[in-house]
């Protein structure tokens, strides 16, 4: 008994220890394929062609000869390396992802294996997805109806790290909430709340999905709505894969009693 209560904490370590060298390993690998992919997008096709790509939607409301403005001395340098670093960490995201599962896989139980891949594929598809809505359609839909307003005295000329910042905080905030059903479904997943609970909260969601919008989109009401929409058709969504996910529960939890 005694040479085992010494072993014990001497296994612990090693164990604590083998586990922070694989968490390295993971991370290295995962910043080394954010690092390959950027150093292609900054060689081809390039940082400006990727900022001149994301400032498109922009542009194409600014009047006829008019750019954007860049105001620090390294600005022009970096705000199209910034974003060619967030393309890079995109496309590389399969990858990173894959090297989180791969750290935590060992101590999942074989069910928990199960709903943690799909999750994660699912999690990742939705949030290129929420991005892809903003790019395609909010910023188009905002930046019009923005340059409508704009009085005839003035010739707008957004800064390029103003609007680095916007895209960012926009980008986060729809991808966000695309993966709403994802949440509500994991929620149901484990027993932490029942559909028939989530679905009493619909008003209290409908009030939270306006103040989320109202802090995280421009003050107008195009922005506002265009978050606020799709975070409640997104929850309905997730409420009704969760019903799916429940009645499928509980028939193969009356199948053993019925044998």
């Amino acid at each position: 008994m005694t040479d085992k209560a010494q072993e014990q904490p001497e296994d612990r370590e090693e164990s604590f220890v083998s586990h922070l060298v694989e968490l390295r390993q993971r991370l290295v690998k995962a910043v080394l394929a954010v690092l390959a992919v950027f150093i292609v997008l900054f060689t081809y096709p390039g940082a400006s062609y990727i900022y001149d790509v994301l400032a498109q939607p922009m542009l194409a409301t600014l009047p006829t000869g008019t750019r954007m403005i860049a105001t620090g001395v390294i600005t022009p340098f970096m705000v199209p390396v910034k974003i060619t670093l967030m393309a890079a960490f995109v496309i590389a995201l399969p990858v990173v992802l894959y090297q989180a599962w791969a750290f935590v896989a060992p101590g999942l139980y074989r069910h928990e294996k199960r709903l943690a891949m799909p999750l994660i594929v699912s999690s990742t598809l939705l949030f290129l997805v929420g991005m892809a809505f903003c790019y395609f359609v909010v910023f188009r839909t905002v930046f019009h109806f923005i340059a409508s307003f704009a009085p005839q005295s003035i010739t707008p000329a957004p800064d390029i790290e103003a609007y680095l910042n916007f895209v960012l905080t926009m980008f986060l905030a729809f991808g966000l909430t695309f993966e709403v059903p994802v949440v509500v479904v994991l929620l149901v997943k484990t027993g932490v709340v029942t559909v028939a609970k989530l679905r009493s909260a619909r008003g209290y969601v409908v009030v939270g999905a306006f103040v989320i919008a109202a802090v995280f989109t421009p003050p107008d009401v195009v922005s506002q709505f265009m978050l606020a929409v799709p975070l409640c058709l997104l929850y309905e969504v997730g409420l009704l894969i969760g019903a799916a996910i429940e009645r499928k529960d509980r028939s193969e939890n009356a199948e053993p009693e019925k044998t």
